[in-house]
């Protein structure tokens, strides 16, 4: 079964020239499939904007969300190095790497994990992002999971550019810059159904990310729907919460 989802997973990552291609769900797949089917607990994925920076565009919970933008913040971590690199950067001990990352370091062990891989995405010389993946016990990502990992990241790499090709769109602008204002207008959706419904952020994502899938619309698409009242938070499917009592 293992191996059956794997290859799926193949096979969805490679097929990026469907009509509305939706790059944010993409890349999100990238992040959840990683988890699944590696021995690591989060992941985080970073892609470089026209001026070859990086932007947070996925990642698998709002831990890892807040982790990735402290490390852009302050200029350090893996994925950065494996940007600038174009090679894996690993650190099997987190709170040994406190002298490669002073601060990065701090925060990922603050926020309990004890290990992290950083592989860039990469097709020979074009770099356009990296990929992180972090696991709360220490020690080396074993052999097979790496290269499992460095597949994945090849064939979304690859699948990315492909579309940018085929369909002759620049990738680094106006792509990147369309999922950049989809990101944000995702948070946006994101806590406004937290807010509404009292859940956390985790369960709002999944539960527009889920709508999104049932009715063949980009998640972007329902995120806007949400902030502006046309799709409202119950039609999510979402059981609230009883709000706790204000102390």
């Amino acid at each position: 079964m293992a191996d059956e989802r794997l290859v799926e997973t193949f096979v969805e990552l490679a097929d990026t020239l469907i009509d509305e291609f939706d790059v944010i769900d993409f890349l999100h797949l990238l992040v959840d499939r990683s988890i699944e089917l590696l021995d690591v607990d989060a992941a985080g994925l970073l892609l470089a904007d026209q001026h070859g920076r990086l932007q947070l565009i996925a990642s698998s919970n709002e831990q890892v969300r807040l982790l990735e933008l402290f490390q852009l913040q302050n200029d350090e971590g893996p994925c950065l190095d494996a940007f600038r690199s174009g090679t894996r950067v690993s650190a099997a001990d987190l709170s040994a790497a406190d002298e490669r990352w002073p601060r990065f370091a701090e925060a990922a062990t603050g926020a309990g994990f004890g290990a992290v891989d950083a592989l860039p995405m990469r097709l020979r010389k074009e770099l356009i992002g990296a990929l992180n993946l972090f696991r709360v016990e220490r020690g080396d990502l074993d052999g097979p999971a790496l290269r499992t990992a460095q597949a994945l990241v090849d064939v979304a790499t690859i699948g990315l550019l492909q579309e940018r090709l085929l369909r002759h769109q620049e990738f680094l602008t106006e792509q990147l810059q369309t999922a950049l204002h989809s990101r944000v207008v995702i948070e946006q959706a994101k806590g406004l159904v937290a807010e509404r419904l009292g859940v956390d952020m985790e369960e709002a994502f999944a539960a527009l990310r889920a709508h999104a899938r049932r009715h063949g619309l980009k998640l972007s698409d329902v995120a806007s729907s949400v902030i502006d009242g046309r799709t409202g938070t119950p039609l999510l499917g979402v059981p609230g919460r009883p709000r706790r009592p204000e102390q």
